[in-house]
């Protein structure tokens, strides 16, 4: 496939091979978050965000396998070195018991999971982080991030924020505020206490109060909480968890003041502070993190989706020292996953992708603003982390479902929110196909 000529093509979408293969899966599969009957060939030529279903069909990809692809398909980059892989079985081994043979004195065309952590340590180093633990996914990288901070503080509280979402596993869970269905009838961690979550592009802090609650004339809820004749004893906090995009909540990005104010907060009362990064975080909001852009220093950070693996990454000190205080059988043990992790870092560096990011996100963002996109209300996001607002749940699914007719994969989060996801490689040309495909969804829904 030749990705500078690429169109998409959709003769019939989800064509017979495709209802045919999900129909086989859905006999035994448990009900899941299934968007559409989307079935990627991967025998068939696909290219940055381009690819072939199993009908022949051509698509332009703009969910990003939910920012799991931030390379898109099969770069040449990483291909070439992974060409130079000999799959072997297993390919996942108990990571965390034993060790992959991968180190300085071992041939270094394929890094393993050392190499990622050694990555993902130097990523953190402007927080002063040095220690990884690896595991499956980013619910488990959350989950650790727990563990480690009611470790490490001994705190029983923690705070989260309003229409948050770090993952389905019960200790995470406990944290989400977004979709009630997430956290119905399932058991919870207690005392976990929650704030609003200011988005408000005009809030000014401390100047009064503010469209999304968290400030009032007179102070924040953080500090209506935690401060003098607050109802949290802030000594007692183990940890203050945070998206710094909120992702499933809505792709939602927080105001300037709202994370200043988090920042002194979790400073003054000296709050660990984790953020969650599975989504956001490995360049896609034009940072390697997307704390990176704000005023907090994390204690913590959560990642996954574009590792392939799940990272909690932090200080030395934080982790406990105590053995068999965490673990994880296949932690460290996917050897495939971590080299597609260190090596995609190593792709986004080296050929500039964040910087990329920024301006293409900016670009990306400026045509969507100026689009004819009738129902839409807002276009936000940092970088390539981009939504589209639409003025209904039915308004976004009908656009979503158009645009699958014109050969554009796209995935909804929040209420009534688009998410976007392109390659941090995106060109000028498929942020042009994207859009145009976009507009001719909304105007035939």
């Amino acid at each position: 496939m030749d990705r500078d000529a690429a169109l998409p093509r959709v003769d019939t979408f989800p064509g017979e091979r495709a209802r045919a293969v999900a129909a086989h899966q859905q006999e035994t599969a448990a009900p899941s978050t299934y968007a559409y009957d989307f079935v990627w060939d991967h025998t068939a030529p696909a290219d940055g965000p381009f690819c072939t279903d199993v009908d022949e069909n051509v698509l332009l990809d703009m969910t990003g396998h939910v920012g799991a692809m931030p390379l898109g398909y099969n770069h040449p980059a990483l291909m070439d070195r992974l060409a130079a892989f000999e799959l072997v079985d297993p390919l996942k081994i108990a990571g965390q018991d034993f060790y992959v043979n991968a180190g300085p004195d071992l041939p270094a065309e394929v890094p393993g999971p050392a190499d990622l952590m050694e990555r993902l340590a130097d990523s953190a180093t402007q927080y002063d982080m040095d220690t990884v633990f690896l595991s499956n996914t980013g619910a488990e990288a959350v989950e650790n991030a727990i563990k480690v901070s009611y470790d490490y503080t001994r705190g029983k509280y923690a705070i989260t924020f309003e229409g948050a979402f770090h993952g389905r596993t019960l200790g995470a869970l406990s944290l989400n505020r977004s979709k009630e269905v997430y956290r119905r009838h399932f058991p919870e961690i207690p005392s976990v206490h929650d704030a609003p979550f200011c988005t408000d592009r005009a809030c000014g802090g401390g100047e009064g109060s503010c469209a999304c609650g968290f400030f009032t004339a007179e102070k924040s809820a953080l500090e209506g909480m935690l401060g003098e004749a607050g109802y949290v004893n802030p000594e007692e906090v183990a940890y203050l968890i945070m998206e710094p995009v909120q992702g499933e909540g809505g792709y939602r990005v927080p105001s300037d003041a709202f994370m200043a104010e988090v920042a002194r907060v979790t400073e003054t009362h000296d709050i660990p502070l984790v953020v969650d990064e599975v989504q956001s975080g490995v360049g896609r909001t034009g940072r390697m993190w997307a704390a990176d852009h704000f005023p907090i220093e994390p204690d913590v950070i959560a990642s996954a989706k574009a590792l392939r693996v799940g990272a909690t990454i932090s200080r030395a000190e934080v982790f406990p020292e105590e053995r068999y205080r965490l673990s994880s059988t296949w932690g460290a043990g996917d050897i495939l996953g971590a080299a597609v992790g260190a090596l995609t870092i190593d792709v986004i560096r080296e050929e500039g992708l964040m910087a990329t990011a920024t301006d293409q996100g900016r670009a990306f963002r400026e045509r969507l603003a100026d689009a004819t996109l009738p129902g839409a209300v807002d276009v936000r996001g940092l970088g390539l982390m981009i939504g589209v607002e639409w003025a209904s749940r039915e308004r976004r699914d009908a656009v979503v479902e158009a645009g699958l007719s014109e050969g554009l994969l796209t995935i909804g989060c929040g209420t009534r929110t688009m998410r976007l996801l392109p390659p941090l490689d995106v060109t000028d040309r498929e942020i042009e196909l994207a859009v145009d495909l976009l507009e001719d969804a909304a105007a035939a829904a």
